[in-house]
């Protein structure tokens, strides 16, 4: 079912009959000649690749960073429940007043974001894993106060949005943040906690992208703001796990997330869509059942650009600077089994798979500085901050 002729024909065909996604009627870009039938995308070894890497600092599990405005430093996350100030010019400081996370599995200490008014409130968004009753846990998202200096610390943190309901096994949370270019929504991603059902469930906020106000109330005109409790928060639903999401400088959202085996993702997301999944999904389940293709099922939103064999996305920025020649206006997405970086050119509705370049470690990272220069996370115990570094 999966091997599909003619992936980006077929892709354009289901994007035009599916009314909750924007019809393309554009012919196939030429760079999907390096597709093969699967949707793969070869890679580029990293001597062949348009810049060299510089590593510049090491971290134990690293999951998330943000770069702190106005400063040369970087907040960045350690799954097993620490976050780092990293310093340019300085040591690598230990932040306090951080709260406990339930580390296991997948979970652990998760994103963390800027607010838009950081300069003035110096907030920051950080997402965890907490346990809940029995052996549940679920993600939350929480705001603080970051207080720089020599002894960084976190002021006044409060939790703002739990996962409900919490479930067991430790799979799946997902919980990637990021605040709309105007700086007056705050979006999360909840993945499906491995349970499959809670995607399609109007009742849970799992398997959804939910927005929210920065204080984490219920905006009055989401698309299902009347209805209350957490369906009010849904922005969009039948996703799986959400590693990444990233505005591009139109300002349309994008999200990517894995697929089951095989069909990692990526979509342009709007109010009210429902992207399939388990219903339908261009992967099969785990022990080898399959899941109807998105052809089959026009209702549902197709995603854009499709990888089989899976790459694992992590991490989604969108870049728009000039430091990188010729890839201005691209998504940039790490992989962790597709061990590198990939980049997507952005047409309107239409994304180009454009570039995959092969690191040979798990990339869990992507994030671009105020220079316009790009940074990664290596994923793992002994986890790299790596700059690249453009050839001249």
């Amino acid at each position: 079912m999966k091997n599909l002729p003619h992936v980006a024909l077929i892709a354009a065909l289901v994007v035009a009959a599916c009314s909750a996604a924007p019809a393309s009627t554009e012919a196939a870009p030429a760079d999907t000649a390096k597709l093969d039938a699967s949707g793969a995308q070869p890679a580029t070894p990293l001597a062949d690749a348009p810049f060299t890497v510089k590593e510049v600092a090491s971290f134990n599990e690293p999951w998330a960073m943000t770069f702190v405005p106005g400063t040369r430093a970087a907040l960045v996350t350690e799954k097993s429940g620490k976050l780092k100030l990293w310093q340019e010019s300085g040591p690598t400081l230990d932040v306090a007043g951080i709260p406990a996370v339930a580390y296991g599995g997948q979970g652990g200490f998760g994103d963390v974001i800027v607010a838009p008014d950081f300069a003035t409130s110096g907030t920051i968004y950080l997402s965890w894993v907490e346990a809940g009753p029995g052996k549940t846990y679920g993600a939350v998202v929480g705001q603080a106060k970051l207080i720089q200096g020599a002894s960084p610390r976190l002021e006044g943190l409060q939790i703002i949005w739990k996962q409900d309901p919490k479930v067991e096994g430790r799979g799946h949370y997902s919980h990637r943040l990021v605040f709309s270019p105007d700086g007056k929504y705050f979006f999360i991603g909840s993945g499906e906690r491995q349970k499959f059902d809670p995607a399609q469930d109007m009742k849970a906020n799992l398997g959804k992208i939910l927005r929210l106000n920065p204080d984490g109330s219920v905006p009055t005109d989401n698309p299902f703001a009347d209805q209350g409790g957490v369906t009010a928060q849904i922005w969009s639903l039948g996703h799986r796990n959400i590693l990444g999401l990233a505005f591009d400088g139109t300002g349309k959202l994008w999200n990517q997330e894995m697929g089951p085996k095989g069909g990692d993702e990526v979509n342009l997301v709007d109010a009210k869509a429902n992207y399939g999944y388990p219903i339908v999904s261009n992967g099969d389940h785990y022990d080898g059942k399959d899941i109807p293709d998105h052809p089959t099922r026009p209702e549902f939103a197709a995603p854009k650009l499709w990888w089989n064999p899976s790459v694992s996305p992590a991490g989604l920025v969108w870049y728009g600077g000039d430091m990188y020649p010729g890839w201005k206006n691209s998504l940039l997405m790490g992989a962790l089994s597709g061990e590198g970086l990939i980049r997507m050119g952005v047409d309107g509705d239409t994304l180009h798979k454009s570039d995959r370049w092969d690191f040979g470690q798990r990339i869990r990272e992507v994030e671009v500085r105020d220079d316009g220069s790009i940074w990664l996370l290596t994923d793992g115990e002994d986890g790299k901050l790596v700059k690249l570094v453009p050839k001249r």
